[in-house]
């Protein structure tokens, strides 16, 4: 039992199209989402500075507009889980850093805030306090990993100077593996207090963009159903162009085309139209000429018989008698090959078991030495007349050369194979194609009673290869000539 390998890829070119062409759609939309992706992570840290320095400025304008004892309030109120503002003596950020002198979050804070005093800025990839807890998890997870969540609920438990609160490292633990940025700000107030704030600006949750991914889901199902309607309208005259160059192979009779699709497979088309007419054209055009040659060698013939009868020396007649007794035979297998050939038999399907059986229990019946082994059923598409002369042809030259004919068919789902063995001398290995040239003859008598005229094979593969099948010959190891013919498992027409 032969084993199917499994084929990922499709091998008609309708389905290499369509895959192509939806990897390239795949590569595209991931492409996309990507880039979407990325720019709406940039867009929501910008929408997040943006918001930070709007409050700053309103902390600002508040603290100047309120008395001392409320600036507690009002920052309290103002902080949020990300953002937390505190009032101290001095700068939260280095005085001498000039990048946070100059930047463009600095700058605007700068011109919001109408001149106020310094203004610093800074962003970088992890807030000094993130660090301080990166470094200290370690400790605190080791002494605290049996303490109940709610036992380090309370702010108060651990100095923040010190330590990180439970709460803190719960929030370290869910921006953690987005990459956050931290911004850090630091205002000198008219007072001489510096207004201090920090926030971390977390990369933006993939689940906020189901929209886009929905919305390009639809949008690539539609280019899909687009796509494989597109390519079936392609790929049907090809597939409509391949039947009927497998039939035209077949010898089946093949109406023209219809010229559709676009140009390039109009043009294929249409070629393939050119060829078929002009084949056949040639090939009725050489067979009335057999015809007309075979027929009018007849009249000849019989002239040639007549006068030999008056020809006294009896050795000398009956040898002339002879010779064109075999060529009125030639002319004869001639004219009858030609008449077949030009009946232009419809192709059908056809029980070959039974074909093959049925010529096998004539030969029996006639007294020679045939038998049959394989399937009772076996339907395939021919031309059951001429398929039928073709193995009548092989299986007689077996029985006329070989003493016995032992016939098998067998096969698989591509092709069906007639095998046809014989007990006879086999014939010389130089000349197994030879045998199938017309009118050939190994036997060097050229008498009628060893055999025919030379066109029992040539007929038989003639008719095979029309068929889209052939026939071969070798001599078999312990003796003999095996014949295989083989015929493809087609569709009828």
């Amino acid at each position: 039992m032969t084993r199917k390998r499994l084929r990922l890829w499709p091998r008609s070119l309708a389905g290499q199209m369509i895959a192509l062409l939806l990897l390239a759609l795949v590569a595209a939309q991931a492409l996309s989402l990507a880039v979407f992706l990325d720019e709406r992570r940039h867009a929501v840290r910008a929408a997040d500075r943006a918001q930070v320095l709007s409050r700053t400025v309103s902390v600002v304008r508040l603290l100047a507009d309120t008395p001392p004892a409320l600036s507690e309030r009002i920052l309290a109120a103002a902080s949020g889980p990300r953002l937390g503002y505190w009032l101290a003596g001095e700068s939260a950020v280095p005085l001498d850093d000039p990048m946070a002198r100059d930047n463009p979050l600095q700058r605007r804070l700068s011109r919001e805030l109408e001149g106020a005093g310094d203004v610093l800025v800074r962003v970088e990839e992890a807030p000094s306090w993130f660090k301080r807890w990166r470094k200290e998890r370690k400790a605190w997870r080791d002494q605290h990993d049996d303490h109940d969540d709610d036992d380090h609920d309370d702010d108060d438990h651990y100095d923040d100077d010190e330590r990180p609160s439970w709460r803190d490292y719960k929030r370290w633990r869910k921006y953690r593996r987005g990459h956050p940025l931290s911004l850090t700000l630091s205002i000198h107030l008219p007072d001489g207090r510096w207004l201090n704030g920090e926030t971390l600006l977390p990369s933006a949750a993939f689940a906020w963009a189901w929209v886009t991914p929905v919305t390009l889901l639809g949008l690539a199902l539609a280019i899909v159903a687009i796509v494989i309607f597109s390519v079936r309208r392609i790929t049907r005259p090809m597939g409509a162009l391949a039947g009927a160059a497998e039939r035209f192979g077949r010898g089946a009779a093949v109406e023209p085309l219809a010229e559709e699709g676009p140009e390039d497979v109009r043009h294929t088309i249409r070629a393939f139209n050119l060829m078929r007419e002009r084949l056949e054209r040639f090939v009725a055009d050489r067979t009335r000429m057999l015809a007309a040659i075979s027929h009018d060698l007849r009249t000849p013939i019989t002239a040639l018989r007549l006068r030999a009868e008056f020809i006294e020396d009896r050795e000398t007649r009956d040898k002339i008698l002879e010779t064109l007794a075999e060529m009125e035979q030639m002319t004869e297998a001639a004219l009858a090959f030609a008449r077949e050939d030009a009946a232009r038999e419809e192709t059908r399907l056809v029980d070959l078991a039974a074909l093959i059986q049925s010529l096998c229990d004539d030969l029996g019946d006639a007294g020679h030495d045939v038998t049959y082994a394989g399937p009772d059923k076996a339907p395939v598409p021919c031309r059951p007349i001429s398929l039928k002369r073709a193995l009548a042809n092989l299986i007689q030259n077996a029985v006329a050369y070989g003493e016995r004919a032992r016939v098998r068919l067998e096969g698989d789902q591509d092709a069906l194979r007639i095998i046809v063995e014989d007990d006879g001398p086999g014939i010389p290995e130089a000349d197994l194609e030879r045998v199938f040239e017309p009118f050939l003859r190994l036997e060097t008598s050229r008498s009628r009673e060893t055999g025919g005229v030379g066109l029992g094979l040539a007929i038989a593969r003639s008719i095979l290869r029309s068929h889209g099948g052939d026939v071969t010959l070798e001599n078999r190891p312990e003796g003999g000539l095996r014949a295989t013919a083989r015929l493809p498992m087609g569709q009828p027409d």
